[in-house]
């Protein structure tokens, strides 16, 4: 089995646009004292995370209230540059898992039509490279869309050396009781070709 690792360094990535930077300190050294203690101050959206459905709709599930399984199994990575419509979305399902990555470098996502699209199916995860799921010039609406399906997202992936295709995926969040939000470390499973 490969394992590929599709995260991005939290503390490296750039932060979105008017989110607070990712901040570390060094507590303790091993040159002054007896180990080394580091404390980070940062946004639950830094870096490869999940989106709760609690970030855009009041009644949605905080991070810790989505079922596990959200974030494990059987995906699917599509190979797709700019922002997805609903006719878009109708014509992949079919040949889409449960779980969707789009990979755009950082340039694909979803508009409120597609979201519709999506809530109306069985997915329960979508993801992407770029940095949210939804356009600069209309974050509200798809993000609203998939919250009240309770569609989980994850956003910021490093997918620049995956195939289209099938894989496992597990992209666990840390929890982090009643938040909107938390990073995770997001890996592909692939079957090495002839073992089973």
């Amino acid at each position: 089995m490969i394992i590929h690792d599709i995260s991005r360094d939290t503390l490296t990535t750039p932060v979105f646009e008017g989110d607070p930077e990712t901040e570390v300190t060094e507590l303790k050294t091993l040159d002054e004292d007896v180990c080394n203690l580091t404390s980070i101050s940062m946004c639950t959206h830094a870096g490869t995370h999940i989106d709760a459905p609690l970030h855009f709709w009041e009644e949605g599930s905080s991070i810790d209230n989505i079922r596990l399984n959200t974030f494990y199994g059987k995906c699917t990575v599509v190979s797709v540059e700019g922002i997805l419509t609903g006719e878009d979305m109708e014509r992949l399902l079919p040949y889409c898992k449960r779980r969707i990555l789009f990979r755009g470098e950082g340039n694909t996502y979803l508009s409120q039509s597609a979201a519709f699209v999506l809530a109306d199916s069985d997915v329960v995860l979508v993801g992407t490279d770029a940095d949210s799921i939804a356009p600069p010039f209309d974050e509200v609406r798809p993000h609203r869309e998939l919250a009240r399906a309770g569609i989980a997202i994850l956003e910021n992936l490093n997918l620049s050396s995956i195939d289209d295709g099938e894989y496992e995926l597990c992209a666990f969040p840390v929890k982090l009781g009643g938040l909107e939000a938390a990073p995770c470390r997001a890996i592909l499973l692939e079957m090495e070709k002839g073992l089973h």
